[in-house]
């Protein structure tokens, strides 16, 4: 499978589950905003980035 097809597949799994974990730790925090719920999400989707394209090039690197 092509390394780009395979990064947005990943990255459709890994960007909620990463914004969702980073949401999570605001809503831990004793008092939050809703500001940082927003830059916790951004931050999740953004960190899912290079973190799908990574896991597909060792995917694909281990499957030849």
């Amino acid at each position: 499978m092509n390394t780009t097809r395979l990064a947005l597949i990943l990255y459709i799994i890994a960007a909620p589950t990463l914004a969702g974990i980073a949401m999570t730790a605001v809503l831990a925090t004793p008092h939050y905003q809703t500001s940082w719920l927003l830059a916790a999400a951004l931050a999740g989707f953004l960190a899912a980035a290079p973190a799908a394209w990574l896991g597909a090039r060792n995917i694909n690197a281990k499957r030849r």
